[in-house]
């Protein structure tokens, strides 16, 4: 099974670069489940046709019990991914990784992953702060490998080093292990030159790079991802392509940090 936990600032395209990898593992024939572990709880819209799944902590609050089953708190979307949402707290009162805390200690409760036997599942998270629930997905085994989103803007930037800073907290634990970067490019100036120099700093190869796209935005407006809005599509293309070089991650043990001076080329970089 490969679990991947996609992080980065908030608004800078997590959602959408999780949502369309699951959709190309969809068309690789993989059985996917998608995690969105924010407080806004839509993650897996554009793969629900804008119809959000009621989120666990919105499910809690309306009752005093667990639910039976999955089907209350998920719902199959593009491709058949299962998508689920944590939800937060109401706005103003607690904390909003205890979301994310809570609904995994549901999903153990439901034997999730035992019943659905997935070969993918996605963490959307964010990752503006790596602590408590936050980095559940990283410090209690759900993920194996860490994705991290960044455009070449200064704050996308800052918070991508305090991920990878946070991990690094983490080497010698036997977490996860932080696989590259899914550079999305917002076409502020020296961007490209930005996110090489991100890499070389921090020793991790920039798996992808996802032009700053139309496309993107007028399927997302549909409810869509490019998967399904425009499949012949060149940014459909790289997110098959992203997805296709993922599935062949080696083991989190292996992975090691390395030289990333001739790792940042045109199409995939690495």
């Amino acid at each position: 099974m490969l679990k991947l936990a996609v992080y980065g600032k908030g608004g800078i395209g997590k959602s959408t670069m999780t949502s369309n990898l699951s959709a190309a593992f969809a068309l690789l024939g993989k059985k996917v489940i998608q995690i969105g572990c924010d407080p806004k709880a839509d993650s897996t819209m554009t793969l629900l046709s804008g119809t959000p799944v009621t989120s666990v902590m919105d499910y809690l609050r309306g009752h005093d019990a667990l639910p039976e089953d999955l089907s209350i708190i998920t719902k199959r979307g593009f491709g058949h991914v299962l998508c689920i949402e944590t939800g937060g707290p109401t706005p103003g009162i607690g904390c909003a990784g205890r979301g994310i805390i809570t609904t995994f200690q549901l999903l153990n409760d439901l034997s999730l992953f035992d019943e659905e036997k997935p070969d993918v599942v996605l963490y959307d998270v964010l990752g503006d702060v790596v602590c408590g629930g936050f980095a559940a997905p990283i410090r209690e085994g759900y993920a194996e490998h860490i994705l991290i989103v960044t455009s070449g803007e200064k704050m996308a930037l800052y918070a991508a080093r305090n991920i990878v800073s946070a991990v690094s907290q983490f080497e010698d634990r036997s977490y996860a292990s932080i696989a590259g970067i899914l550079f999305n490019a917002r076409n502020v100036p020296n961007e490209r030159e930005k996110i090489k120099a991100f890499s070389t700093e921090t020793g991790l190869p920039v798996l992808a790079e996802i032009p700053r796209s139309d496309v993107i935005n007028t399927c997302e407006d549909r409810g869509m991802t490019v998967l399904e809005g425009a499949p012949d599509s060149a940014v459909a293309t790289l997110f098959t392509d992203l997805a296709a070089r993922l599935l062949t991650l080696p083991p989190k043990e292996r992975l090691r940090k390395g030289p990333a001076e001739h790792r940042f080329q045109e199409g995939f970089l690495q």
